[in-house]
């Protein structure tokens, strides 16, 4: 089933999360997943499933890829929950609007849609509303209301009654409940993994509010309604191209390795939470050993690295501890291999970040700011690098409150329709805010481990 609301803010993480935490409480395999590029909000699902949160964007893969996607990640699943972005049928405002959207995938995945309800300010007019969604498009089946933010039983009971004389049922009604708020920053909520003491705990209340206050087997039989999907799960192993440059077994490794496979270092903890599953999925398809590394804590590069990727997360948030593990950052700016670092691993690969020294490997000054650069991006590799071609397009997203500023006579990475150049690049690296969906284009995974060995 497909979590979504009319607007930002209505509490579809709260239900999303919530739900998932719930039925996994009852015993079973719960798939989760997440319209949209967003990271946070696939942390905090994970916690409530215990399987990798994953998202679904038409834009970043493709339409194509939706379903496959899907498959994949509901894997052996009982039931999968799929919560939306932003409002019902907000997508790509630069492909027409509707692309993209919860909608969108809802119907890619013929997918029944309950629709969360901020209450707090609506009696019975909260029918017109419902009934406007349920009516908008024909092709996308609401199957259900979740009431939130209710203010008390009588409350309550109104807003049902009206709901329910449009022929909907209302599938649930949470009250107003300070207990379960998430702590949000200019990003939005804080990730999981930086507070995963206190965000465990509130996702175990999220599942209790849900189960209490939820009819959970008229949501599973919801789910239970869903069509089969007509395609394949997507498959890491036959996305990749060998002949892109992937090392697809140890003999083909060797290369003086003694046969091993190459070692791909992914920077995590919690100042590098942004990744997407795939993508290392796709890496280790490819040929790669991936290990993980903390720059927070780790004084040097995992044993046998060939290539380090630095994704995306708050780095602005932990400068003074980046900078004062200079060991690590010695060595990965003495580190020679291909390097892939998008956002918050484009700042750490700077010379400063707010002042505090990085690993200074891309000629930039990085610091916060008040402005919000947020996204969809086309862009065009203007030069090589370990995972793109002159002239190639991909298709990205950007996200971020911070600026760099470029020195003289740096290689860009990337233009895009109204930017100048972006990001730096060259043979052995590749540094820049564009995050990218390596499954919409599985032959960067399959140069990076080329440019490894």
């Amino acid at each position: 089933m497909v979590v979504a609301a009319p607007a930002s803010g209505s509490g579809k993480t709260t239900v999303a999360t919530g739900l998932m935490a719930a039925l996994t409480a009852r015993g079973l395999d719960v798939s989760p997943h997440k319209v949209g590029p967003d990271y946070i909000d696939p942390g905090y699902h994970a916690l409530a499933a215990g399987r990798p949160g994953r998202n679904l964007d038409p834009w970043l893969t493709s339409e194509d890829l939706v379903a496959p996607l899907f498959l994949h990640g509901a894997r052996n699943a009982d039931v999968a929950v799929v919560e939306g972005v932003m409002g019902l049928f907000d997508g790509a405002e630069a492909a027409g609007g509707g692309f993209a959207s919860t909608a969108h995938v809802a119907r890619l995945l013929a997918a029944p849609v309950v629709l969360v309800v901020d209450a707090s300010s609506a009696g019975r007019s909260i029918a017109a509303l419902v009934h406007g969604f349920v009516t908008y498009d024909s092709t996308v089946r609401i199957g259900g209301v979740i009431l939130n933010r209710v203010g008390s039983d009588r409350h309550e009971r109104i807003c049902r009654a009206a709901i329910e004389e449009t022929g909907l049922p209302v599938l649930g009604a949470l009250r107003r409940n300070a207990d379960v708020d998430t702590p949000s920053r200019h990003l939005g909520l804080i990730p999981a993994a930086e507070r995963r003491a206190d965000a465990v705990r509130t996702v175990e209340r999220l599942g209790a509010l849900v189960a209490e206050s939820c009819d959970l087997q008229g949501l599973l039989a919801l789910a239970h309604a869903a069509p089969p999907i007509d395609a394949r799960p997507w498959d890491p192993d036959a996305a990749v191209d060998p002949e892109e440059g992937a090392v697809r077994s140890p003999e083909a490794a060797g290369g003086g390795m003694g046969g091993a496979r190459p070692v791909v270092a992914v920077a995590g903890g919690p100042a590098f939470t942004f990744g997407y599953a795939e993508n290392d999925e796709l890496l280790a398809a490819a040929g790669a050993d991936v290990v993980p590394f903390d720059p927070l804590r780790d004084e040097a590069l995992p044993d046998g690295t060939r290539g380090v990727v630095i994704g995306g997360g708050f780095p602005e948030m932990y400068a003074a501890e980046l900078a004062a593990n200079e060991p690590l950052r010695r060595r990965v700016a003495a580190f020679d291999g291909p390097i892939y670092a998008e956002c918050a691993g484009l700042l750490y690969l700077a010379r400063t970040l707010d002042g505090a020294p990085m690993c200074g490997i891309v000629d930039a000054e990085a610091s916060m700011t008040s402005r919000l650069t947020l996204g969809y991006r086309e862009a065009v590799a203007v030069t090589d690098s370990p995972v793109a071609r002159t002239g190639e397009r991909f298709r990205g997203h950007e996200f971020h409150r911070t600026v760099v500023r470029r020195g003289p006579g740096a290689e860009a990475a990337w233009r895009w329709p109204g930017s100048g150049p972006e990001g730096f690049a060259g043979p052995r690296r590749l540094a820049s805010y564009l995050h990218l969906h390596w499954a919409g284009s599985p032959e960067m995974a399959s140069r990076f481990v080329g440019a490894c060995v």
